[in-house]
């Protein structure tokens, strides 16, 4: 383990500190990182410690080792310290064993049963099927938003799409849409100072309940969403407890509303700021923009692991109990992976990020509709609005693991026709 006479940002620095991100991605820090110590000890003090109070974790930067970190179940574990490298200060050792009844928290064989339940929902024939009616609802929404000339581009674009997608899955009633929204947004900001930890946990338990509400509906009268697969799901011989049903909708309607939101937002300031790129989407729609939208947005900034046995990464000793994050945002801008990583590129290819956490057991599930998602709200905005311009600077979200902006102010410009 690096002594503090090592660390080469200063004594007290975190990469897990959430107001890190109030300045964009820490880009030359992460670079620093990836030359010099890839697989870095972060100590952190009892009181400023995410709530975990261990004296720290490894900041894992590079992407062959979040990669290797990914495929590699049987040496890390998600279950014994969640994915979450940080909540909040004084967070209870109750609050995060109770974060453990989310899917992305479970180790095989609990993941894997769970998983099945809807992966087949989410397969890329299953997801194109959707086409039709997203294509169709992007338009409309970018429409509605050109009308009035300028506005408020998460609201009212990027939310919208991913917020319709998952709630039609889960069979959501349009006059519940705006509350899951609300309830999702705050929930992901349990470590943001203007979100107290009553608040988010309060969040939670609505999203719990009003799932619960669901589910009872569905147990009388199936509609073929997600929810009355899930009520009436029976796997390997087992049905889900009241808990892993109301806690699988959960994590459903954070991944599949803030993640794709924070991409389609990221996605067009790297556009705009990039006007040869634009001018190539507008044109070609290249196949492989959406990969580097992914990329360059990497909405999951970090994820953690937790070491299950004493074991080697990167030629640094890790023992086990020991956490490592996995800095998705780090390893996007790998040198030795990507060519001119810093540049925003649509044409790149091959583009072999980790923006869907990686490989492994805990791949994206909702990685066909993310994608589609974005390819249809991107190419209904160069149809409908593409003389799109930024008014202000982006609000950004304080957050220790994602990449998110709040509020992103926009001209919209003379809609064509």
């Amino acid at each position: 383990m690096q002594s503090a006479s090592q660390c080469p940002f200063g004594s007290g620095f975190d990469f897990t500190d959430p107001d890190i991100m109030l300045g964009g991605r820490p880009v030359e820090q992460y670079a620093r990182l990836r030359r010099t110590a890839p697989v870095w000890w972060n100590a952190q003090p009892p009181e400023r410690s995410g709530g975990f109070r261990d004296g720290g974790y490894w900041v894992v930067s590079k992407h062959e080792h979040v990669r290797e970190m990914s495929l590699r179940s049987d040496q890390w574990s998600t279950w014994d310290n969640t994915v979450n490298i940080r909540f909040t200060d004084d967070a209870s050792p109750e609050q995060i064993e109770m974060s453990k009844a989310l899917l992305v928290n479970h180790d095989a064989p609990q993941h894997t049963r769970l998983r099945k339940l809807i992966s087949r929902m989410f397969t890329p024939r299953a997801i194109e099927a959707l086409r039709p009616r997203l294509e169709a609802e992007a338009r409309r929404i970018v429409t509605r938003a050109a009308e009035k000339g300028t506005g408020e581009f998460v609201a009212d674009i990027a939310m919208q799409l991913p917020l319709l997608s998952i709630a039609d899955l889960l069979g959501v009633p349009e006059e519940d849409r705006r509350d899951l929204f609300g309830w999702t947004n705050t929930m992901t900001r349990f470590d943001d100072p203007d979100v107290s930890t009553q608040r988010a946990a309060e969040a939670t338990a609505e999203i719990l309940g009003y799932s619960y509400q669901l589910a009872e509906k569905r147990k009388s009268c199936p509609t073929g969403d997600i929810i009355s697969t899930l009520v009436q799901a029976d796997v390997d011989g087992q049905s889900l407890t009241e808990i892993e049903f109301g806690f699988f909708v959960l994590m459903l309607a954070v991944a599949g509303n803030e993640t794709t939101r924070n991409a389609t937002t990221l996605g067009l300031m790297a556009l705009l700021q990039n006007p040869d790129q634009w001018e190539i989407f507008k044109r070609q729609r290249p196949a492989t923009a959406i990969n580097e939208i992914v990329r360059w947005s990497t909405p999951v900034n970090v994820f953690q692991r937790t070491a299950r046995c004493d074991l080697e990464l990167g030629g640094v000793r890790i023992a086990k109990g020991q956490r490592a994050g996995m800095f998705y945002g780090s390893a996007n801008f790998d040198e030795d992976v990507f060519d001119q990583p810093f540049s925003f590129n649509i044409l790149r290819d091959p583009n072999p990020h980790v923006g869907f956490g990686g490989h492994g057991a805990h791949y994206c599930v909702g990685a066909n509709l993310a994608r589609l998602g974005l390819e249809l709200v991107f190419n209904a905005i160069a149809d409908v609005v593409p003389d799109i311009t930024m008014t202000g600077p982006p609000v950004r979200q304080p957050s220790a693991w994602l990449h998110s902006i709040l509020e992103l102010p926009v001209d919209y410009g003379t809609a064509p026709g």
